[in-house]
């Protein structure tokens, strides 16, 4: 979990280092989709072959393919290579994440999950916000590529331990194929739509044939997806799942939950080094303030949702929390003590939100549904992250005049920064919305209590 979880966000603060060797500074946000919209894809695959031939041995390929995908990282010679070897890492990080939290489900009664969950929710957690911070003191001592060469000792101690844990139950294989042209479909989608959002208006017109080209196809693959899904008898969207309330509610206030994470994430540091001159070091350990934020909460979040087993309210006001931090960070001046002070609110609001949609989603699918539903969470959470760094990046540097590293890496002007600060607040504000309308939409999901009241000793 930790391995797959500071990849996510280990780039951040090494952002600007890795354009001002490679280039191409706007379409670096291109690293995280990158990484992310490989895990939406393969997430579902994980989830059913994890159920039906051992999640342990399968959790052990997956780690083999994050192992090579950041040996290819770590010798990437431009950013296309990089951008690829990230894709190629998300292939084994999607199996990485989602099967070790099945695993919890499978070895551990209902009740106690939540307090699993919890564990896991701080180590997630811990590993997205402390990756920049970790990124941000490699790249100020030492090079970029050994934020990926520092993956191989520590993927061989998690294979050492892997080892350690009991094979689990295989099930026999089923007579349906596999959703083959779901995955296709929705990977077409996803790259032609997000290709679209992070390049119209500076590589292409809005009215130019790429454009037009790059829509009707994210457009015709989404609705073919759609229209194949109801109809396949093993879909890779698990479409019965999602039509249970409570379930498909929760997956889309995770999409939007995980877009404002890795927005802020992924953007803030850029933010910081760029808007605030500050050093990459100093801005990843500006990030930590929404650790503390997000470790707090979580912690707390998964003890209240284990004693009163209601979780309904708890993303409500996680969310909410976020959004008001967001709007804020988007209309006041731009003081370091401020960023601070929000950064805060922001990450105590986000930790209210994946260890109780976890623990929910899995109790209300039962145990022979818990790799199906816990890759939909995956998948959602990956999806949304992906579209958030996206869209994010795409305002930004939409709104930055002349991003190219010469420009803002080194001599930027007071006229450039001051540019550069509004074009983030405007992203916050944009930000802030998203996360308004996750914390709306948890306040539909149903009022279920998922057991017994716990008495508090």
């Amino acid at each position: 979990m930790f391995m797959a979880a500071v990849d996510q966000t280990l780039l951040a603060t090494a952002t600007p280092a890795i354009a001002a060797t490679l280039g191409g500074l706007r379409d670096t946000s291109w690293i995280a989709v990158g990484y992310l919209l490989a895990s939406a894809t393969i997430v579902p695959v994980y989830g059913r072959l994890g159920d039906l031939r051992g999640r342990r041995d399968l959790l052990l390929v997956a780690l083999g393919v994050f192992t090579v995908g950041s040996i290819a990282c770590g010798v990437a010679q431009s950013l296309p290579q990089l951008v690829a070897a990230r894709m190629l890492q998300g292939l084994g990080g999607g199996g990485l994440m989602v099967l070790s939290q099945a695993l919890i489900g499978e070895l551990v009664a209902p009740r106690e999950r939540a307090r699993f969950q919890g564990y896991f929710a701080t180590v997630f957690t811990a590993a997205s916000i402390g990756g920049p911070v970790l990124g941000g003191i490699v790249v100020s001592h030492v090079s970029w590529r050994w934020l990926f060469f520092a993956n191989l000792p520590l993927a061989a101690v998690a294979a050492w331990r892997l080892l350690q844990l009991p094979r689990g139950m295989a099930r026999e294989r089923p007579t349906v194929r596999a959703d083959v042209a779901g995955h296709i479909l929705f990977a077409i989608g996803a790259v032609s739509a997000l290709f679209w959002f992070t390049s119209v208006g500076h590589r292409f017109s809005f009215r130019s044939a790429e454009s037009l080209a790059l829509v009707v196809i994210a457009v015709a693959s989404l609705s073919a997806l759609v229209w194949h899904e109801g109809r396949h008898p093993s879909p890779f969207l698990p479409v019965d799942l999602l039509r249970e309330r409570t379930i498909g509610l929760s997956s889309v206030v995770v999409l939007l939950f995980a877009a404002c994470l890795f927005a802020m994430v992924f953007f803030l540091p850029i933010y910081l080094q760029l808007g605030h001159r500050v050093s990459a070091q100093f801005a990843g350990l500006l990030l930590l303030p929404v650790t503390g934020g997000m470790v707090t909460a979580a912690v707390i979040s998964a003890q209240i949702l284990r004693r009163t087993g209601r979780p309904r309210w708890i993303p409500v006001i996680g969310m909410s929390c976020a959004a008001t931090a967001l709007f804020l960070l988007g209309i006041l001046p731009s003081h370091m003590a401020v960023v601070v002070a929000l950064s805060i609110l922001c990450g105590l609001g986000f930790g209210c939100v994946m260890p109780t949609i976890q623990v929910t989603i899995q109790t209300v699918a039962g145990r022979e549904r818990l790799g199906v539903v816990t890759a939909l969470n995956g998948l959602a959470r990956s999806t949304g992250g992906a579209a958030g760094a996206a869209l994010f990046g795409a305002v930004v540097f939409a709104l930055i005049p002349g991003v190219e590293r010469s420009a803002l890496l080194q001599a930027a002007s007071e006229a450039d920064v001051a540019a550069i600060l509004q074009a983030f607040h405007r992203a916050f504000l944009l930000a802030a919305l998203v996360a308004a309308a996750a914390a709306f939409i948890a306040s539909r999901m149903p009022d279920s209590t998922l057991w017994e009241r716990q008495g508090i000793s």
